[in-house]
């Protein structure tokens, strides 16, 4: 007998057909188990514990609310996509529920209309089997139950069980924690500040890989969540806007789209109408303030070295004052400045220990004109 400890508020379709194919298929006695209290079946989970050839919940539980998200931004074209997919999952409810001999018309209704059940009400409206306060009583229950397999009806003696935990693996446990919408976003953000203090800094190389690896994962966790494709793009849009106000000497308005771009953006990112799975407000709030500060100031330190004047070279001397050493003309002279002798020509004669400034460079001469306090 294999026993499924569930809390999960759903997942892919797709995914989710696979499962319920194993399970309807399966040779081995498979009970879904909704634990501990305060866990749910929803949405899809609520599908697959229907599926279950034994369905148990703990008390304080729930299931239900299995309505098909859609990950994408609206529009008619999705109206219909998603009247389709919710036709073609309420079928699939139904199917599964009619098998098991549990309430086709509950499952039903928890496609179309996104109802839900609490434990007790779901042992009433038989929708599940059992209701166990924990492992040892489930197994109490299951001990003598008859479940029908694909091979004929198997009686459940489990009355001294051997009991074998399957761990998660690593890798598992890595995707169960970056699949939550929390880490998801925070991984987004912290791959595009990456990659975009790559772009203002080139050749720095490890923020650019550390965000490329972390935008990979949060892209890949997204997948099994109920995104918004326009508020993925806003955020898009919001580091394209950042990276133009590099180019561009838009006097911080790109800026400033930027930052309201990532702000629509993490705000519309999830979309919380039907699944309830939405980013915690606090950690909306901190990761936006610590990222669009982080951004705000990379792009005003990139777009203030970018439009300086050169400090090194004959170009930094322009504005800069030295000391006559030979008699500058129209000709030539010598002046001294920044620890060297420079040639200069002016204008006007200056003597030998006036004070200049350079006004201009022709080729290896500076152009020097005598300062408001030059003696």
């Amino acid at each position: 007998c294999l026993v499924i400890e569930l809390d999960t508020p759903g997942g892919l379709v797709s995914t989710l057909r696979d499962m319920v194919q194993e399970v309807m298929a399966s040779t081995i006695p498979t009970v879904v188990y909704v634990t501990p209290s305060g866990a749910q079946a929803a949405s899809a989970g609520a599908i697959l514990t229907i599926a279950a050839h034994v369905a148990a919940m703990a008390p304080g539980t729930n299931i239900g609310a299995a309505h098909p998200v859609n990950i994408g931004s609206g529009g008619e074209k999705d109206d219909i996509m998603e009247q389709k997919a919710e036709n073609d999952l309420a079928a699939m409810a139904r199917s599964v529920a009619t098998e098991r001999g549990r309430n086709a018309e509950w499952a039903e209704k928890a496609v179309r209309e996104s109802v839900s059940a609490s434990d007790r009400e779901a042992l009433k409206l038989k929708v599940i089997d059992i209701l166990a306060k924990d492992l040892s009583d489930l197994i109490q229950q299951l001990d003598g139950r008859t479940v029908s397999l694909p091979d004929g009806p198997v009686k459940l003696m489990i009355s001294n069980p051997e009991i074998i935990q399957i761990k998660e693996s690593l890798r598992e446990k890595i995707l169960r924690t970056i699949a939550d919408p929390n880490i998801a976003y925070i991984l987004m953000m912290i791959g595009m500040t990456g990659l975009y203090f790559e772009l203002a800094h080139p050749g720095t190389i490890f923020p650019g890989t550390i965000g490329a690896i972390c935008l990979l994962m949060g892209l890949f966790a997204l997948q099994a969540l109920p995104v918004n494709t326009a508020g993925l793009l806003l955020l898009l849009l919001a580091v394209v806007l950042f990276v133009m106000e590099l180019i561009i000497a838009s006097h911080g308005i790109l800026g400033a789209a930027g930052l309201a771009a990532l702000l629509l953006g993490s705000i519309m990112l999830f979309d919380t109408s039907k699944t309830g799975i939405s980013i915690d407000t606090g950690v909306l709030w901190t990761t936006l303030l610590g990222v669009g500060s982080f951004l705000a100031a990379i792009t005003y330190l990139a777009t203030k070295a970018t439009l300086s004047r050169p400090k090194s070279g004959a170009e930094g001397l322009i504005g800069e004052k030295g000391l006559v050493r030979k008699t500058v003309g129209e000709r030539s002279g010598k002046v001294f400045l920044h620890g060297e002798l420079w040639t200069a020509v002016s204008e006007e004669t200056i003597p030998v220990d006036t004070e200049i400034k350079v006004i201009d460079i022709e080729g290896l001469k500076l152009k020097v004109s005598k300062t408001m306090g030059g003696k």
